[in-house]
């Protein structure tokens, strides 16, 4: 595999110069991913033919914009069948487009990042593409199918043997999660700042308890989630990653035991209020809820793909019914961290504020 960034013309994309085999001999990958020059001006005949390759191309297709100006329609067509399009402006509201100060130089970080972790990124772009008109049930199912597979992969296997062998965390010293009623408002407060509220077990099973009570007490009007310490959740607890006895059985704690499906089912009683680091679960949880109020210093950022895996807390599905998938799947495989204000602009979070 090449490190070199190879780019095509919307006409060669057109003609079919992403279609070639993604799997050479010995079932190596060969060029995941592929840049597409929008700069310019394309007939729209070509666009419709370039979009419909783009939407069946087995490979990561990422824009390519150098212009001042917005795409035209034609071309913004094409880039919404691409997996993302860099761009030097562009409006806050066209979410297949991120912002860059040099999308040359962004680009090859792009493909350093998918060179490093090409199964996890392939993987994501097909969920991604594959998750965007599923209810979000079935969309967490498949992204957490999905995720058992690259649990099974090379790149989470490397990243188990560099990071070494960790004994569990030790028990909470104190309740992980706080509830308490008032009136007709549940307050729900992830609490084991020790570990910055990671989304260990303790934790997912104290929220989905909280959750489910919420789910069946129909007096209940409104939930306030929060986080104690200087960060709202550190994502899932990395000393727990690996642990699960079997592959199908992590699936089913995922899905059938994970706090997302049941914020999605809350999602129009919940208000999720984050602060500080709300990474990987941290984020993915919480988008599933209607209002999102973060705190100025609050960063969000999702490292799965870095790890070999994809967001596995449901991120897959609510972050980018929040942002689109263009700009979720950039979160993904740069694993950069999202300013609260720019959240805010970009619709993962709803107001900014405290």
């Amino acid at each position: 595999m090449g490190n070199d960034v190879r780019t095509i013309t919307l006409e060669q994309l057109a003609d079919g110069a992403a279609d070639r085999p993604l799997l050479s001999e010995g079932a190596e990958i060969d060029s995941p991913m592929l840049t597409v020059n929008l700069d310019g001006a394309a007939d729209p005949v070509t666009c419709v033919r370039a979009a419909d390759r783009a939407r069946v191309s087995d490979r990561i297709l990422v824009g390519l914009h150098h212009g001042g100006r917005e795409l035209s329609p034609d071309v913004q067509k094409v880039a919404s069948a691409l997996d993302t399009t860099l761009v030097a402006e562009s409006a806050p509201g066209n979410r297949v487009a991120v912002s860059v100060p040099d999308p040359d130089v962004a680009v090859g970080e792009l493909h350093r990042k998918v060179a490093e972790n090409p199964h996890s990124t392939l993987v994501l772009a097909q969920v991604l593409k594959l998750s965007e008109h599923l209810t979000a049930p079935a969309a967490i199912d498949v992204e957490s199918l999905a995720y058992s597979t690259l649990l099974g992969g090379p790149e989470f296997r490397r990243w188990l043997e560099q990071r070494g062998p960790r004994p569990l965390p030790p028990p909470s010293p104190q309740e992980p999660v706080l509830v308490r009623r008032e009136d007709d408002e549940l307050l729900v407060t992830v609490n084991r700042p020790e570990r910055r509220n990671a989304y260990g077990a303790e934790v997912r099973d104290g929220l989905v308890e909280a959750l489910r009570l919420a789910l069946v007490d129909t007096t209940i009007t409104k939930i306030v989630l929060d986080g104690s310490g200087p960060s709202f959740s550190a994502g899932g607890d990395l000393d727990e990653f690996g642990t699960t006895p079997d592959l199908a059985t992590a699936h089913l704690i995922r899905t059938r035991a994970g706090a997302g499906r049941l914020v999605a089912q809350l999602a129009d009683r919940i208000e999720v209020r984050v602060h500080g680091s709300c990474v990987g679960a941290g984020i993915e949880v919480p988008a599933f809820a209607d209002r999102i109020v973060a705190r100025p210093d609050s960063l969000f950022r999702l490292p799965e793909v870095a790890m070999g895996l994809i967001p596995g807390a449901g991120g897959t599905v609510s972050v980018p019914r929040r942002i689109g998938r263009w700009r979720a799947f950039w979160l993904c495989v740069t694993g950069v961290a999202l300013d609260a204000q720019t959240a805010m602009v970009w619709g993962l979070v709803d107001e900014v504020s405290g």
